[in-house]
């Protein structure tokens, strides 16, 4: 029987080998490198919350809060919400590496797509007693894009949706009360983080 993840798990790098040595226990073998030149990207954002860090990761730094704060559905899938190899409903994401005030995450290989390494890191970091920063740190490989203004379009597109998500944050944190989901089309605009 596998044992991926452990409570020793250190973070992406034990995701990937988990994942090659699945696919090699079925049968399949090691998942290939799919892109031979890779370009990782990474999207650093922040806010600061009037509250203390605790309380704020208390409030949204449960692994499927993301599903309040980015307004579509999150259920855990696998495993038990804040364990080291949980998976979420939302991108099949798996948690791999967790501290008392942060996560990080992946998205695992899919059949038939190029394998992106598409992970974030949610931290809250207290910034005073009672002040704190929320950090959300995007990193993935964009190389699979066309060119340099479709990388930049979806730069953007990434940037302004975890920003959103960022203040959706930060006002649960201060006890407010999130507005309406914004629409396009009547579905959740941006929806499930892409890949």
């Amino acid at each position: 029987m596998l044992n991926c993840f452990t409570k020793t798990a250190a973070g992406c790098a034990l995701a990937i080998a988990c994942l090659a040595q699945v696919a090699s226990a079925q049968g399949r073998g090691p998942a290939p490198l799919a892109i031979p030149n890779p370009t990782y990207i990474s999207i650093p954002l922040e806010i600061t919350v009037d509250r203390p860090a605790a309380e704020v990761w208390k409030r949204v730094g449960k692994y499927c809060d993301i599903g309040e704060w980015l307004q579509v559905p999150c259920t855990i899938i696998q495993g038990k919400d804040g364990e080291f190899g949980a998976v979420r409903s939302i991108g099949n994401e798996i948690l791999v590496g967790k501290t008392e005030l942060s996560y990080t995450y992946t998205q695992p290989v899919r059949e038939g797509q190029p394998y992106i390494l598409y992970h974030g890191t949610l931290e809250a970091r207290p910034l005073t007693a009672t002040t704190s920063k929320l950090l959300y740190t995007l990193v993935l490989d964009n190389s699979t894009l066309a060119d340099d203004a479709a990388r930049e379009q979806d730069r953007m597109r990434r940037a302004a949706q975890f920003t959103r998500a960022l203040e959706n944050m930060k006002i649960l944190a201060e006890g407010g009360k999130l507005p309406p989901a914004p629409t396009k089309g009547g579905a959740p605009k941006g929806g499930a983080p892409k890949q």
